[in-house]
């Protein structure tokens, strides 16, 4: 189904996660940036030991590296494919964030970062069967990958909170 007679709701949905990813990519990526300006000022041999994994110091300040950086390109990828194809339905995508939140610790940050995409998860199972209700087999497709992509996200929030010895954020 590649008409303009796509359900407003479906639109309004896709939306949403247009707005959900671009959030989490500009989130993702200043938390990145605040990580990289606390790391500069670690000792660097402590730095390069970690730099490729984990990094961290003798001081309670520990970040995740370059994950966060990956995982805002790969949210961007969305954003852009999403936005294609609420065009290609004969809809205007939005261009608005949805409200980005940084946190105050690298654990506060990781535990709010969890929790988006635990909630994109759910979001992106809605549309995956909104567009299985309309039978438009493109949108599923599109969105069954894109969801693969944010529970491989959420596993790796959750591994980066147990190594750094926080529990899982409580599900909502």
């Amino acid at each position: 189904m590649d008409s303009k007679a796509s359900a407003p709701s479906l639109i309004d949905l896709i939306n949403q996660a247009i707005a959900r990813e671009l959030q989490v990519s500009i989130q993702y990526m200043f938390q990145h940036s605040l990580g990289t300006a606390v790391s500069v000022q670690m000792q660097a041999d402590a730095l390069a030991a970690r730099q490729s994994k984990f990094v961290g110091s003798h001081s309670s300040i520990w970040l995740p590296g370059t994950t966060l950086r990956k995982i805002a390109i790969t949210e961007m990828r969305h954003a852009e494919a999403m936005a294609e194809r609420v065009s290609q339905l004969g809809a205007e995508p939005t261009t608005q964030p949805a409200p980005i939140t940084l946190g105050h610790t690298p654990t506060d940050m990781l535990r709010i970062d969890q929790a988006e995409e635990r909630s994109a998860v759910a979001l992106y199972r809605q549309i995956v069967e909104a567009a299985a209700q309309e039978g438009d087999r493109v949108t599923e497709s599109m969105f069954r990958r894109i969801l693969a992509d944010e529970e491989k996200h959420l596993r790796t929030f959750s591994g980066l909170l147990g190594q750094a010895g926080a529990g899982p954020a409580p599900a909502a």
